[in-house]
């Protein structure tokens, strides 16, 4: 862990500010691996991508509420972003304080009150995923998004397949896993609109 953090620039919105009752939640999971096969060499990425850290399997793109229907709440005005203690503390579960920050202002300042707040409860739902074996996945032949949602029941009773979302690359490759939570944080059906590809799908892994 780097012995301090730069604050990055405040975040741009990318759309409206939407004031919306809460329906659920989504903890976005990002396979480093995937997302760093193209950016080893982007300074951007340099916390982890470039090695000094060492080297990330699974970590968190962010901890999103979700609305009922097509739109989700974004973007509620804040009066404060984190701190660059707070996002140290956090660099292990979102090695970017670009992206912490981001995930603050857009999603978590509709869920909590202070960024602190935010990120502890994203920090805890983290923390309870167990993954399996991602190089034994990435060797499989044959894999397929059903044996990818298989693989991870397995090594988390507590989910269903039903609450597991995957997000493919155009070439098949796995880029996130998605966890579709209700309001109360406890797996959920993902919304059959956003369900991500069937069973059948082909997957590939990117080797960690």
């Amino acid at each position: 862990m780097p012995p301090a953090v730069d604050l990055p620039a405040p975040p741009v919105p990318d759309g409206p500010v939407r004031r919306l009752p809460i329906a659920g939640h989504t903890l976005a999971l990002s396979w480093s691996p995937e997302f760093c096969r193209s950016r080893r060499a982007d300074p951007a990425q340099a916390l982890q991508c470039g090695g000094r850290l060492g080297r990330f399997g699974f970590i968190l793109h962010g901890l999103w509420p979700e609305g009922r229907g097509r739109q989700w709440p974004q973007w509620c005005p804040v009066r404060r972003m984190p701190d660059a203690a707070t996002l140290r503390r956090h660099l292990c579960m979102t090695p970017s304080p670009a992206l912490l920050t981001h995930e603050w202002a857009k999603h978590g300042s509709c869920m909590t009150a202070s960024p602190q707040a935010y990120f502890a409860r994203a920090d805890a739902l983290y923390a309870r995923v167990r993954y399996p074996d991602m190089t034994a996945l990435a060797r499989r032949p044959g894999l397929d998004a059903g044996a990818v949602r298989a693989a991870f029941t397995r090594a988390n009773p507590w989910l269903t397949p039903e609450a597991i979302r995957l997000l493919l690359g155009r070439d098949g490759a796995l880029r996130e896993v998605h966890l579709c939570l209700s309001r109360r944080f406890t797996p959920t059906r993902c919304p059959a609109a956003n369900a991500g590809p069937g069973d059948q799908t082909p997957v590939r892994v990117t080797p960690p």
